[in-house]
């Protein structure tokens, strides 16, 4: 075979350090876009990005080059940096440390999209910490609920 393919998609979600809720909605207006262009940026494509104010979920394709820890760096790192450099208000800004990256099928690009898209109504019912340990269970990811919040 001439050329490489790889079909790799990934739900990623990461919260603000200590789920403290910086990510106001003006600030959502200039994240989003900025962290699609990390993703452009990198060869990555980025199929929906959303969240509120305490985490992000964002639905990325990964070219064959880049490991899911890379481009977890490179997206938080390079995030963290330009909301500190335009704004200077939010010098508390911080991701955790950690993240959760969920791979998923090509049938559930869709759904994914539009669980992205719901996450004001969803997050009306569920705490950003039951959404994401239930997305632990459903991956069957063992965890030690001492260490999941860093």
């Amino acid at each position: 075979m001439g050329h490489s393919y790889c079909s790799a998609y990934y739900h990623c979600v990461f919260s603000t350090k200590e789920r403290r809720q910086t990510i106001t909605p003006e600030l959502q207006e200039r994240l989003w876009p900025y962290l699609g262009g990390i993703a452009r940026k990198n060869n990555l494509a980025a199929l929906a990005i959303g969240g509120i104010e305490d985490h992000v979920h964002m639905l990325l394709s990964l070219p064959t080059t880049l490991t899911i820890s890379k481009v977890m760096q490179l997206v938080k790192g390079n995030s963290s940096k330009w909301v500190h450099d335009e704004f200077p208000e939010y010098h508390n800004f911080a991701w955790q440390e950690g993240y959760g990256a969920f791979s998923i099928g090509i049938s559930q690009i869709d759904a994914t999209k539009q669980y992205i898209a719901n996450q004001i109504e969803h997050h009306r019912t569920k705490t950003f910490q039951e959404e994401f340990l239930a997305f632990l269970k459903k991956h069957e990811i063992e965890y030690d609920p001492r260490y999941v919040w860093g």
